[in-house]
């Protein structure tokens, strides 16, 4: 569940960034990049921030 949490985090934070860039008129290809970008960022830092550490 916390996973999921990080990652909504994560899609709103790209949405608003895309719709900045949206607004300063950045090229369309762009900004998919930058979300891709952004995406993978997301989904490194949620796994493992949110993984369980061994105990040992």
């Amino acid at each position: 569940m916390t996973l999921a949490i990080y990652l909504v985090g994560w899609l709103i934070l790209i949405g608003g960034v895309s719709w900045a860039l949206v607004a300063m008129h950045v090229a369309q290809h762009t900004i998919a990049i930058v979300a891709v970008i952004m995406l993978g960022v997301a989904v490194i830092t949620a796994a493992t921030r949110t993984r369980n550490r061994d105990r040992s």
